[in-house]
């Protein structure tokens, strides 16, 4: 197909928009499946997608669309995430389309990842088509949305387009629209292979799989590329674009956008974002490829049974491949043995991690409490970068600790700004600027990100009913008065429940654990101490009682100094158990002590 008939674009939005309902009002008008094979959101092909009602990975699809000109253009579709967590995804994507369409919801407006995403569109140069949808809903406010837009991203909103998804109403106005005003792919006029590879996933029967855009040149099946970071050479097996049914062809040419298997067995020959060129005529262009991705929070992920280590592994990879924002490292644990240390975007990122690597290769995992990575100045004035509580180094020879800090755009209607500012405050933010458009406040604070990997978003949906939006960016190191708390019990210190918090919330998150742990621990014949310490300090104590075994059952009355003689030994007895007895901590009870923002 001509590179002037084709439109390489993306849809991008706040979670629950509608971007991926408009994605299948788009299928279904240019005919990509037959009426009994849509489904609603169509392209969300994974389980926990459909479940949670988000887009989690960017899916790719290819339509034919017949325009009023008279003319059939070549359709190039990507739906991306709108979750702050997946912002990575979002950016990868958007490097492989020349232009946007920005969902908005009618009835809600503007929230904290519609500026998020518009601004990695703006930062990729891409041309942006305005949609307002839900207009068919009784709530919606087109000229107030429209006023939004304008004054809060400050892109031009007077020939938005309304639109019902559900409905269908209006989309035929998009998809003019993209053909109008979306430009077409740039030609580098080259005939030399040069490809993006975007993204790639592993098939149980094709093994890697590769999407790939053609910025030049031709990607025929069977002839040998080159994977220009790690130099690997590899044969083309098959080429396909999905539709979104996967479709062979023999070959991509310039500006299309399809996927490839070519018998990459090396994971590490992956990298998203490099370049793809011929083996024996390679391309003097080098694509920039995409910024590595920075995660934020890290835990440890150990099995549950330590003979599945190779196959945690095995699948830490496969997942690695289709999720390059994620990244992992071997780890050891004296309580959980071998496993791995992990880091994420985001909460909802290790959350949807945890639950793929249960759902999708069926691995029972234990996770340690999430944390950040800290900076600590030693005195002899080395500075050290601190991903595990466990291995802060001793306070006699600690400088300062800084502490990483995040600016935070917080979307939220007025009624409920009190209840904003005092969980802002209560988490020791900083409020950077405050501003209104319309009834809405827009609030923009600085917060220490280790108070926010714990509950923070879920306080947040609470104290608004849902109705906030929040999204946020790193911003810098600060130094902060933090303590290492260590959960010890009988004595032994625990060290996948170790965590690092500031001094003024250390006895009260101590307190908590302890108490938790109380019940979960199963009693054993002696009294098991429960503490939670900072160095050498006890700042909470919580004690299992020990089953006790009626010595004076026997004795019917009798002199007192019998009955005294019976309770000695039998105390005796107990206090040599807990100096040699070992206290088994089950897995369940590691489980539920570290769920996700209980403490």
């Amino acid at each position: 197909m001509n590179i002037k008939n084709i439109r390489n674009f993306a849809i991008i939005a706040h979670i629950d928009h509608g971007k991926s309902t408009l994605a299948d009002r788009i299928i279904e008008i240019c005919g990509g499946l037959e009426k009994r094979e849509m489904k609603e959101q169509v392209l969300d092909s994974m389980d926990i997608e459909r479940e949670r009602g988000i887009t989690i990975k960017a899916q790719a699809v290819r339509l034919n669309y017949k325009a009023s000109d008279g003319n059939t253009y070549q359709l190039n579709l990507i739906d991306t995430p709108g979750h702050v967590d997946f912002a990575y995804e979002v950016s990868r994507s958007l490097t492989a389309c020349e232009g946007s369409l920005l969902v908005v919801d009618a009835s809600q407006g503007v929230e904290a990842q519609t500026l998020a995403n518009v601004y990695h569109a703006i930062d990729a140069n891409h041309e942006i088509v305005v949609v307002l949808n839900k207009v068919d809903l009784p709530a919606s406010d087109v000229e107030g949305v429209k006023n939004q837009i304008e004054n809060v991203i400050g892109i031009d909103a007077s020939d938005a387009i309304p639109i019902s998804a559900k409905t269908g109403e209006g989309v035929q106005n998009v998809l003019e629209a993209i053909i109008n005003k979306l430009p077409a792919p740039k030609s580098y006029n080259s005939n030399k292979l040069c490809a993006l590879l975007v993204d790639s996933w592993y098939d149980s029967y094709l093994g890697i799989v590769i999407l790939v855009r053609i910025m030049a040149g031709t990607l025929s099946k069977g002839i040998k590329i080159r994977m220009v970071s790690t130099g690997s050479v590899h044969t083309v097996e098959t080429v396909g674009y999905s539709v979104p049914k996967k479709v062979m062809t023999e070959s991509l040419t310039e500006g299309e956008v399809g996927f490839i298997t070519a018998g990459i067995k090396d994971i590490a020959d992956c990298h998203v974002g490099d370049t793809i060129t011929d083996d024996k005529n390679p391309s003097d262009i080098v694509l920039p490829g995409f910024k590595p991705s920075i995660p934020v929070v890290f835990c440890g992920i150990f099995p549950v049974d330590s003979s599945e280590f190779d196959k945690l592994k095995e699948s830490l990879q496969k997942l690695h491949l289709n999720d390059a924002s994620f990244s992992f490292e071997t780890a050891t644990s004296a309580a959980l043995g071998f496993g791995f240390r992990c880091g994420f975007l985001g909460l909802l990122h290790l959350e949807i991690i945890q639950e793929r690597l249960d759902r999708e290769f069926n691995i029972d995992i234990i996770t340690t409490a999430p944390s950040v990575v800290y900076k600590i100045t030693l005195t002899n004035g080395e500075i050290i970068q601190l991903h595990n509580p466990v291995e802060m180094p001793d306070v006699m020879k600690i400088s300062k600790i800084e502490e990483p800090w995040i600016k935070a755009t917080i979307i939220v209607p007025e009624s409920y700004l009190g209840n904003v500012l005092t969980l802002c405050e209560d988490k020791r933010g900083i409020q950077l600027d405050m501003s209104f458009s319309g009834n809405r406040a827009i609030v923009v604070y600085k917060l220490p990100l280790n108070e926010i990997v714990f509950d923070f978003y879920d306080k947040l949906k609470s104290a608004t009913k849902g109705y906030a939006s929040f999204d946020y960016s790193q911003d810098g190191y600060n130094e902060g008065d933090l303590v290492r708390v260590s959960i010890l019990v009988n004595g032994e210190q625990v060290d996948a429940l170790s965590m690092i918090v500031h001094k003024t919330k250390a006895e009260k998150r101590g307190r908590a654990l302890c108490e938790r742990l109380k019940g979960l621990i199963p009693k054993q014949l002696f009294n098991i101490a429960i503490q939670a310490a900072i160095g050498g300090k006890i700042i909470a104590r919580e004690t299992v009682s020990a089953y006790r075994k009626d010595v004076l059952a026997k004795c019917y009355g009798g002199d007192i100094t019998r009955k005294r003689k019976l309770l000695e030994k039998q105390k005796a007895g107990k206090k040599r158990m807990r100096t040699f007895g070992n206290v088994e901590i089950p897995h369940k009870a590691f489980i539920e002590a570290l769920k996700l923002g209980d403490v």
